[in-house]
């Protein structure tokens, strides 16, 4: 049974770490709100899309290291991830932090593929940007948790769990489940909407923490996994391209192709009506 003073330990981790997200989404919010005060609609979305990846980004970082160093009770971590999943939903507005869904733009002739391009060059910048500032964060040593991953050089190691095609068909799994989430999102009362969705990635996270999260990290988000992943040493870059890119961009491609596509033709219809929203995060 942990003692007393390990549990107090434990819980000043937790309060920093909170500390942390809440000065992340604080920040990503007060960026939002100066650029749609200073700034013309053409800039609007890349500046939206930048302060809401870094956010993204920022919080999972975070996360994850607490995750895997502090060692914290499944409700509390499964709590945590609802808990910032919602938030995000509520502040993105209309960006989606995940390349896919600029590519998705593009495929249903909603914006051009320059924009698509912009908003995903936006999206990798700021995913650098949350390493930077993650790093930076550990370096001031507010937590035993952050101290420890300081004296280890801010060093991750090896993300997958299994083979390389293993962890990819985590991936397009993933992404394929909060897809076709976002898909039939819009078939719920509005006020449910962003909790489903939290819900089914809250779901993911918790089939991964016992199962197939071990092989990939279910992150079903190329440039999230960009900026959490990528700097982990056991895989080349290449590796990586492979499950966390090719992974989900199968997965959102081939939903799309099943209910828009191939369930239309079975059943004889030329749509099924699908209005997408799309909401996606990590």
């Amino acid at each position: 049974m942990p003692s007393r003073g390990a549990l107090t330990g434990e819980m000043t981790d937790l309060l920093v770490s909170v500390s942390v997200l809440a000065a992340a989404v604080l920040l990503s919010e007060a960026s939002r709100r100066k650029a749609a005060r200073l700034s013309g609609a053409v800039y609007w979305i890349y500046l939206l899309e930048a302060a809401s990846t870094f956010q993204l980004c920022s919080c999972t970082h975070e996360l994850k290291l607490l995750g895997e160093t502090a060692r914290l009770e499944l409700p509390v971590s499964l709590t945590l991830t609802y808990t910032m999943t919602v938030v995000h939903l509520l502040t993105f507005r209309e960006a989606t932090c995940n390349p896919c869904g600029a590519m998705e733009s593009v495929w249903r002739g909603k914006s051009s593929l320059r924009v698509a391009v912009l908003l995903t060059a936006c999206q990798f910048a700021a995913a650098v940007a949350a390493q930077v500032f993650a790093a930076s964060v550990w370096s001031l040593g507010l937590s035993d948790v952050h101290v420890r991953h300081q004296r280890f050089g801010f060093r991750c190691f090896d993300p997958l769990g299994g083979t390389v095609l293993e962890a990819a068909a985590v991936e397009l799994s993933c992404a394929f489940i909060v897809q076709t989430a976002a898909m039939h999102a819009h078939k719920l009362v509005e006020k449910v909407r962003v909790h489903f969705i939290a819900a089914v990635i809250t779901a993911l996270v918790y089939t991964g923490v016992t199962s197939g999260g071990g092989i990939s990290g279910a992150v079903f988000n190329p440039v999230l996994a960009f900026s959490v992943q990528f700097p982990c040493s056991g895989h080349t870059y290449l590796e990586y391209c492979f499950v966390y890119w090719l992974g989900p961009v199968l997965g959102v491609a081939s939903c799309i192709l099943l209910f828009e596509k191939i369930i239309p033709f079975l059943f004889g219809k030329s749509s099924i009506g699908l209005e997408v929203q799309k909401q996606k995060t990590q």
